[in-house]
């Protein structure tokens, strides 16, 4: 009796006209799932259909429909697609399980067409069919990001360093400039006292002495002043001349960053889109002929071959003699009756068509890599172009700003030198009109409330820079406090780095070990005879990636086999059986589910087209790939599901 978790969880399936299914509903519980028959029974018709509702777009429709559905029901939600013929290809709309199944494709649904499992046979390079769903070029982008902010740490962390060593000196001046401050006050007290002795012996000039020492005042003032504005001037002098530096740099950075021609962008982008659509409908290609192989393949393996009397009559017909079709054999095992239209043909002529679609599938195969490398050349060069031309739109935007920010100190420095004249010119006015009330009675006094002004003057001046001292050390001070929160962030942002340089060797390093433990362990369960290991080796090559050559990690498969008398020797994938080569890559595709965490996300995984495997190495593969999904779902032919266990579910009519 199921279990109220197991009901719970039973995925529900509705298909109509998918594959060679006209309309089918099955109930699928977690576990393993085999769907026995004979062949052209809708067993792989049934697979595309799950596949359709994961959100795959490698299903096809049935060949008298125009329009197809699966609904898929689990965990109390509701998924539905719908595949509609539109001229040569076919349309997918609605929901599926998954946002975007490339990954599931290549290592959770392993039909005979599946590309992780034919990439073992072809020779391909397996590195890149375990890495494709990994974005390489946003980890290389998010790694530049990372070293930018580590390095703008680091300069951060070198100017605290270096401001830091200026403490000292700066405390220093500070102690020196408090110093000289008392002094000073020192001297203008004494110079006071002096003023008030002097200032009794001349009360009756007290009207003059008032007149006098409002324009001596007056002159201290303007002389503050005048010094206040010397210090502005120089302060933007030195800004003028740091722009100056920065126009020159920018300068010269923009002549090193040619401007691309919108032509070349608009060259480029309509490359892409044309190598997109030529993928697009290579894509459509490989999916019609696989089909067309499909069930071409299934007829001719069919036990009893049958025509089609008429469209309208096939219901009749299958009530009739209990079949869709009429016998295609005609009293003759070398002569069948073509099901397209209707002549009696040399059997060997179908399965020679067979074999030219097959290899024109390859051919699409190997043209649609040819274009993807193409693509990525291209989107490549966009990139480089694109990120080209941001840096010189940034260097212009800076280069203007500098431009506008010279002009504005510019014109301060012009006004305030204007402003300098003016109070030099009032200063000596100022000086001319104390000369005029000196006389010989005030010559004494007279010469100390110059001193006394000078010492007033010298004094703001020291306590001006007293206050730059001190706030330049409270800056530095809480710069140096700040380090450590900088030393931290960059040691996290140094694990981070870490983490993406080595993420892409974790992935290719945990997929080879995820392979070679499982192939050592199916090769002891299945025990083929004088093979002795087969492993895959992470190696270096230098290829050429676009217009350049690099480095770049590949996967290596090693084939051990043994004489007679035991010595090993190392053979390759050719000299394989046709049921070791389907096991080297159904192990493949284990490999590529378990690293890209496919259990998390995807719940089913399927099996079809295992008739080059014996039916005992079968049932020992299904025990060992049982607990990879919650479901998984194979297609096998009734002599070979005898085999399997028998507390398997098992599913006869579709």
């Amino acid at each position: 009796m199921a279990t109220p978790e197991e009901i719970t969880n039973t995925a529900r399936f509705s298909v109509e006209n998918i594959g060679g299914i006209d309309e089918a509903e099955l109930d699928i519980s977690p576990g393993v799932t085999i769907l026995s028959g004979k062949n052209a029974t809708n067993r792989t018709s049934f697979l595309q259909s799950i596949m359709a509702a994961m959100g795959s777009r490698q299903a096809t429709l049935k060949g008298d429909a125009d329009e197809g559905s699966v609904t898929f029901e689990y965990e109390d939600e509701v998924y539905e697609r719908t595949l509609k013929r539109t001229g040569d290809s076919i349309q997918f709309s609605g929901e599926g399980y998954l946002d975007d199944s490339e990954v599931a494709d290549l290592f959770a649904f392993l039909l005979e067409t599946n590309e992780a499992r034919q990439s073992v046979a072809r020779g391909d390079d397996l590195r890149d069919v375990i890495m494709r769903p990994v974005d390489t070029e946003a980890i290389k982008e998010e790694i530049r990001r990372l070293e930018q902010e580590k390095d703008d740490i680091n300069d951060e962390l070198a100017n605290i360093e270096s401001r830091k060593r200026d403490l000292p000196d700066l405390e220093q001046e500070r102690n020196s400039l408090r110093e000289q401050i008392a002094e000073k006050r020192d001297e203008l007290a004494a110079k006071e006292e002096e003023i008030d002795e002097s200032s009794h012996d001349i009360q009756e000039s007290r009207r003059e002495q008032e007149k006098l020492e409002e324009r001596l005042d007056d002159l201290r003032s303007t002389r503050s002043d005048l010094e206040s504005l010397r210090q502005r001037i120089e302060s933007r002098e030195e800004s003028i001349r740091s722009l100056k530096q920065e126009r020159s740099e920018l300068e010269d950075e923009l002549e090193e960053l040619p401007e691309t021609p919108m032509g070349d962008m608009d060259h480029l982008e309509s490359e892409i889109e044309r190598l997109r659509e030529q993928r697009q409908s290579i894509n459509n290609d490989i999916s019609d002929l696989q089909s067309l192989i499909q069930y071409n393949e299934e007829r001719l393996e069919s036990e009893d071959y049958e025509v089609l009397g008429s469209i309208e009559g096939e219901a009749e017909a299958e009530d009739a003699n209990g079949s869709v079709t009429e016998q295609l054999l005609d009293g003759d095992d070398e002569t069948v009756v073509c099901w397209t239209c209707g002549s009696s043909v040399e059997r060997d002529q179908i399965e020679e068509t067979v074999d030219r679609l097959q290899r024109l599938r390859e051919e699409k195969l190997n043209e649609l890599s040819e274009i993807k490398d193409d693509l990525e050349d291209l989107k490549s060069d966009k990139r480089e172009a694109e990120q080209k031309q941001r840096r010189r739109e940034e260097v212009e935007r800076k280069l203007a700003d500098v431009e506008s920010e010279l002009e504005q100190r510019t014109e301060q420095v012009d006004s305030l030198k204007d402003q300098r004249e003016e109070l030099t010119e009032e200063v000596e006015e100022l000086e001319s009109a104390v000369e005029e009330l000196e006389s010989e009675d005030f010559e004494d006094i007279l010469e100390l409330h110059r001193e006394a002004n000078q010492l007033e003057f010298d004094i703001d001046r020291l306590e001006s820079d007293l206050d730059d001292v001190s706030e330049e050390i409270e800056e530095i001070e809480e710069m140096v406090e700040r380090a450590d929160d900088l030393r931290e962030e960059r040691d996290e942002l140094v694990d981070e780095l870490t983490d993406k340089r080595t993420k892409v060797g974790q992935i290719e390093t945990e997929a080879v070990e995820a392979f070679n433990e499982h192939m050592d362990a199916v090769l002891d369960i299945l025990g083929y005879e004088n093979l002795d290991r087969i492993w895959i080796e992470r190696i270096e090559r230098t290829v050429r990636e676009g217009r350049r050559k690099v480095d770049k990690s590949a996967f290596e498969l090693h084939i051990v086999r043994s004489t007679e008398n035991g010595a090993a020797y190392e053979d390759t994938i050719d000299h394989l059986s046709e049921s070791e080569r389907e096991v080297v890559g159904l192990i493949f595709a284990l490999a590529g589910y378990l690293v890209h965490d496919l259990h998390e996300t995807v719940p089913f995984m399927l099996l079809d087209s295992l008739e080059a495997i014996d039916a005992d190495r079968i049932a020992a593969l299904v025990d060992y790939f049982a607990d990879a999904a919650e479901f998984l779902v194979i297609a096998l032919l009734e002599e070979d599901a005898q085999a399997l266990d028998d507390d398997y579910t098992r599913v006869t009519t579709i």
